[in-house]
């Protein structure tokens, strides 16, 4: 730790008064207004209002239970795929969890228009199993729809965060066990999965929120009957003054911090900690023949829906005529025609949007891990926690925020309205996904000794010069990834996206792709734009691995 300079100080502040601005101040706004009575006083009557609509109690009802739902079906399929994956010995086990991460590539409700076509009451599975057995599946039937795709496309969350946990387990604990006898069944309910709790809990919380909180998937598959689309159309046709729109705000709010709470809750009441002789990870198993089959048969039947809006996707921007069919009847490339030529703005919008938001966040996030990290700035924490915050944070809330904070409020040099112009889309992108460059930027940072910079500075570096010339260098593979993360996550963006675009001249891609699922002629030209997307996003994954890799200090020492 070093002592605070006032120029570090200077920038501590302005990165404070920056989230103080942009994140704190617009979420307070719609707080405030939710419980203002329009004279300065304090009321609880919109939310007895809220109350009293008989669609507000429903829309309530029916999102809760589609975030519930969806963190069980998701529960049902991430458990056994990371169990088997972890616990046991098969071929292709990196392939299949490489696949199974895949959801997370494309954003649900660009793979929503491509599931009706597939799942659909006409789509290609029901029309396969109309002809072979006489009935079809409710699948994608109003809020099982939504649950649906919201389940494929979110399970990865448990995955991932269960996997981590599993592989962490010491395998003396498992071999305790099973010398009192437990096995199977047993074993992974009664001593297997409590350990594995904290990363369990921690991907089904995320699940939860981010379900909760998704205004995209409903809209496109036309189900407004829930929380976020009714604040979306409320706000839209009502307008800014309308209370229910805040109020709803304020339970979206809620309801994302409380299960983040939860979950953080939850695992601090109990020990997780193990005591072990080593820390060894138990022993991958052998499957037996018929495990064999059965664990096949699982993972095949799940990867085929993990791949089905991929694929389902890809077909609808190559088909021309594809209805009523179990494939397309015609293919054309006209598709991708159309958007180069339409919306070759949007596709250029989204690279300067979502390149200047991710550049402000891995500067904002340099910042923000070297001052919590390297310094004894007083309260040098509550940088990182108003950070954190934003992570919670509904993209629906925010852009309400916005609309409702910066009305009226004009940038310097003629440059027009706040929220009519671009620069509104920068600063919201920025703010909702520094979290991830911040994480990036100090993961980077913990793997830095500080005995480089003290050599350094016995050299004759200042301090700044330390910085610039040997911590940044050393944390350019998380610095890299940071903006990376930061990027691809931002390109899919919807809900703030809706709510800031005033024309669409200034739109990105994302608001591009609904405009075009609004209509059965524009599918083709909507999913050829998802395609560009996905293809995007699966890029930017692929690179920020690599870079992370290529920028490792302990890989590049290795190397020399």
């Amino acid at each position: 730790m070093t002592r605070s300079s006032p120029a570090l100080v200077a920038v501590a502040l302005a990165i404070a008064a920056f989230l103080l601005v942009f994140l704190v101040v617009p979420v307070a706004t719609v707080i405030y207004t939710a419980f203002s009575d329009g004279q300065g006083g304090i009321t609880l009557a919109h939310f007895a209002a809220f109350n009293e609509i008989s669609l507000m109690r429903e829309s309530f009802a029916n999102s809760l239970f589609v975030g519930g739902s969806t963190v069980l079906l998701a529960t049902l399929i991430a458990v056994p795929l990371a169990y088997l994956t972890v616990r046991f010995q098969f071929r292709g086990a990196i392939l299949i969890q490489t696949l199974g991460v895949l959801p997370l590539v494309m954003p649900a409700f660009v793979g929503a228009a491509a599931m009706q076509l597939l799942f659909g009451r006409s789509g290609a599975v029901n029309l396969i199993l109309k002809d072979a057995f006489g009935f079809a599946l409710p699948l994608m039937d109003g809020l099982n729809g939504v649950i649906f795709v919201e389940t494929l496309h979110y399970f990865p969350f448990i995955l991932l965060n269960l996997s981590a946990s599993l592989a962490n387990i010491d395998s003396s604990m498992e071999e305790a066990a099973q010398n009192l006898g437990a096995h199977g069944w047993r074993l992974f309910r009664r001593v297997v999965f409590p350990l594995a709790l904290p990363g369990y809990i921690a991907g089904a919380s995320l699940v939860f929120i981010k379900v909760f909180d998704d205004l995209g998937t409903p809209l496109v598959l036309n189900v407004t009957n829930m929380l976020a689309p009714q604040a979306y159309l409320r706000v839209t046709s009502i307008g800014l003054e309308d209370p229910i729109g805040y109020v709803i705000c304020v339970i979206l709010v809620a309801f994302s911090v409380m299960a983040m709470a939860g979950a953080w809750w939850f695992v601090k009441r109990r020990d997780f900690a193990l005591i072990s002789r080593g820390g060894t990870q138990a022993p991958r198993r052998r499957l037996t023949l018929g495990q064999s089959f059965l664990a096949y048969g699982w993972i095949g039947f799940v990867l085929l829906l993990v791949l089905s809006p991929h694929l389902g996707i890809l077909l609808l921007s190559l088909s021309k005529v594809w209805s009523f069919t179990v494939l397309p009847e015609q293919f054309t490339f006209d598709h991708y025609v159309t958007i180069f030529g339409e919306s070759s703005q949007m596709i250029w919008n989204t690279f300067l949007y979502c390149g200047l938001a991710a550049l402000m966040d891995v500067f904002i996030g340099t910042a923000i891990a070297y001052i919590v990290l390297r310094t004894t700035l007083p309260g040098r924490q509550v940088l990182d926690h108003l950070v954190t915050v934003a992570l919670a944070m509904p993209g629906l809330v925010l852009g309400i925020g916005y609309l409702r904070t910066f009305r009226g409020v004009e940038l310097p040099f003629g440059g027009g309205a706040l929220t009519a112009s671009w620069v509104v889309f920068v600063l919201a992108y920025a703010v909702r996904r520094l979290p991830y460059a911040l994480r990036s930027c100090m993961a980077a940072l913990t793997q830095v000794h500080p005995a480089l910079e003290e050599a350094a500075q016995n050299l004759g570096a200042g301090r700044w010069r330390t910085i610039r010339r040997v911590v940044v260098p050393l944390m350019m593979g998380g610095i890299l990834a940071g903006f990376v993360t930061s990027f691809i996550t931002a390109t899919t963006e919807i809900s703030e996206t809706m709510l800031l675009t005033s024309r669409e001249s200034l739109a990105p891609m994302s608001y591009g792709i609904y405009l075009y699922f609004q209509s059965i002629a524009g599918r083709g030209p909507g999913a050829a734009l998802g395609v560009i997307a996905v293809v995007l996003v699966a890029l930017g994954t692929y690179l920020s691995h690599r870079l992370v890799a290529a920028h490792s200090p302990y890989q590049q020492g290795g190397r020399k």
